[in-house]
């Protein structure tokens, strides 16, 4: 009788099983013996912050090399960047069987590989050491993610739908050892348990890592994927120094294959009919929508009401007084405060909901702020020292947890006194932050700016440190909008935004219409030259029929960061939107020097500050105002 063909009709191949004999082969050879098995199964279980181990000279070596040079030749890497992370990212490889003969004949030690990792003998094995219950043969995970100098991925849990175990096995250069110093590494957060109201226990994660595992050749990470606890990210690879040989440092790739293991599928030993779902309940984004532990989170809003808004609210045709423009223009470039350009900028605020104002404060006033700043970018422990005159009353800290964000942030403090303290104890910062940000005569410029009565104020400010800070996407949840105020104080230079403040000096002749703008869309940012820091608002409707662990996620599925939100449009897809105008960016800014912005942000508004690297030549600063808002009759006509 003719054997019937392996390949179906339409030329693809089926996937295959292989024995645990020929699985074991392509280890490296003793990797399955008992006491071998017993080390990594202790060293597992005494682990910390959370149980994970590390195997080295995981593969055969020469079967990995030859991997590494089939990926190297015939992989192909879409660049993909969001709030959380930027890599260059393969497509799926756990489903290698989908591509044609042709296409497997030049991959096949990739194949290989992808078998031998899911066979049952290495399934058990890895099983065996994480005490996680069998594995999955048939729902698979992996892909190939490339981070180069400037790639990272930050704070995230991987906890989506059926995952169980995290992997990630190393295709660095076998022959040029991976320093430290070069970056990349995986490194793991530790959570503390606290209490809620009711009783419950949450877990809160901290702000700084605790273990961190370099990057080697052949070299296998893993953990038990476990809700709210296997909080992890990857290290920023590093650019080469200047004066940094080249042959040491030059040309820095991080290349890794990584994937999870799933929980037994129907049919498979080991399933367990509901588990899948009672896991998605868990996953990262229904603890975040759960918010039981949002009462831990750094900074809390503090909220300020405005005692006059109804009285503002009634008045027609209000103007400034003369004491309030004498207050205001101790601190402003009085351009700003002539009622022509506050009418004008009024209009364009009308018909953008959102302004940028460029040389926002005087040039007196700047240059002792620019000078002052200059002095604390680059000191060794950066912080946000508290205003000396309200020490008692001042807040400063780490913003927590990583998941949501972490920059250094100072309250405002409101002043007992609302004229202006002349004193030597002030910096230029302290003015800003707790005189001219909390002044009702500030409050009452912006109310006529954008022609909203503001009812309540949160203001605080932030130090974004280099290689360490961010904010990640949420969505603004409240029915009323709110008015966002960011003035951009990042004395440094290098943040993409170089012409826009050459024109806006050069244009300095008193016309308000060079000192706005309108979508950042017309400013693009420069791929090969950023250094992140900047500050965005992305569309991101509600989606009521999304599932929390199901694959809405799939644009950041293959980096464990997963979706994050409940929203149709995820910010993993503003920096691979090509030439579509319809790319969910609403407005952005840039770290920016004496650049103020204002935006009026509605219900489900994505807002994120991107990553600031290491290779910043210094830190971001801003100072931040949000506002509770009222709007008249014809205003909400208008909305």
């Amino acid at each position: 009788m003719k054997r019937k063909s392996e390949t179906p009709a339409n030329g693809k191949a089926k996937k295959r099983a292989i024995s645990d004999d020929e699985a074991q082969k392509n280890f490296r050879s003793g990797l399955f013996a008992s006491k071998v098995l017993e080390g990594y199964t202790s060293y597992y279980a005494t682990s910390q912050p959370y149980k994970h181990a590390v195997i080295q000279n995981l593969v055969d070596d020469t079967l990995l090399r030859n991997v590494r040079n089939e990926i190297r030749e015939h992989i192909s890497f879409t660049p993909k960047e969001t709030d959380i992370y930027k890599i260059h990212q393969s497509g799926d490889l756990a489903n290698l069987d989908g591509l044609h003969d042709a296409a497997l004949k030049r991959l096949p030690s990739l194949l290989t590989l992808r078998d031998s990792l899911y066979s049952s003998a290495f399934r058990k094995y890895l099983a065996s050491i994480t005490g996680s219950g069998p594995l999955s043969g048939v729902k698979t995970d992996m892909a190939v993610n490339v981070y180069t100098p400037g790639c990272h991925l930050l704070c995230h849990d991987d906890v989506i739908g059926s995952r169980r175990v995290s992997w990630i096995l190393y295709l660095l250069d076998p022959d040029r050892p991976w320093k430290p110093e070069y970056g990349g590494a995986l490194r793991l957060y530790p959570t503390e348990a606290r209490e809620v109201a009711g009783g419950d226990m949450v877990k809160v994660p901290q702000p700084d890592f605790t273990v961190s595992i370099p990057p080697a050749w052949n070299q296998l990470s893993f953990f038990t994927v476990t809700p709210g606890e296997s909080f992890h990210d990857v290290e920023e690879v590093y650019r080469r120094q200047e004066g940094e040989p080249e042959e040491d440092g030059g040309g820095r790739i991080r290349m890794a294959v990584s994937g999870w293991f799933h929980i037994p599928q129907k049919g498979e030993d080991g399933y367990e009919e509901g588990l899948e779902e009672k896991l998605a309940e868990k996953s990262s984004l229904a603890q975040l929508q759960g918010g039981k532990a949002d009462v831990f989170d750094e900074p809390q809003s503090h909220w300020v009401d405005n005692p006059h808004w109804e009285e503002q609210a009634k008045a027609e045709d209000e103007e400034m007084t003369a004491d309030e423009i004498d207050f205001l223009i101790k601190y402003m470039n009085p351009n700003y405060v002539v009622p022509d350009t506050v009418e004008e900028l009024s209009k364009m605020f009308s018909d953008e909901s959102s302004l940028r104002l460029a040389e926002f404060l005087s040039p007196k006033f700047c240059a002792r702020l620019r000078e002052y700043l200059e002095s604390k970018d680059h000191e060794p422990n950066p912080s946000l020292p508290a205003n000396p005159l309200y020490k008692d009353r001042s807040e400063v800290g780490v913003a927590r947890p990583p998941h949501k964000h972490r920059f250094l942030y100072r309250k405002a403090v409101q002043p007992i006194e609302t004229t202006y303290p002349d004193t030597e104890n002030l910096t230029p910062y302290d003015d800003l932050v707790d005189i001219l940000f909390p002044h009702p005569a500030f409050t009452k410029w912006i109310s006529l700016v954008t022609g909203i009565t503001l009812t309540k104020s949160n203001i605080y400010a932030r130090r974004f440190r280099r290689g360490m800070d961010y904010t990640l996407a949420t969505a603004y949840e409240e029915e009323d909008p709110q008015l966002e105020v960011c003035l951009g104080i990042t004395p440094s230079k290098g943040w993409g935004d170089e012409e826009e403040e050459e024109d806006a000096q050069a244009q300095q002749n008193g016309s308000s219409s060079s000192k706005t703008n309108g979508k950042a869309a017309e400013q693009p940012l420069k791929p090969d030259e950023e250094v992140g820091g900047y500050e965005m608002y992305m569309a991101g409707e509600e989606d009521e029929g999304t599932d929390a662990g199901a694959s809405a996620a799939e644009p950041s599925t293959h980096t464990g960061a997963g979706q994050r939100r409940k929203a149709k449009a995820d910010p993993a897809v503003y920096k691979s939107a090509g030439d579509d105008d319809d790319d969910g960016i609403l407005f952005s800014q840039p770290a920016a020097w004496n650049n103020l912005a204002i935006v009026l942000r509605d219900r489900g508004v994505l807002r994120f500050t991107k990553y600031v690297s290491q290779a910043a030549k210094g830190d971001r600063w801003d100072i931040c105002g949000e506002y509770g808002v009222e709007f008249g009759e014809d205003e909400e006509d208008d909305e």
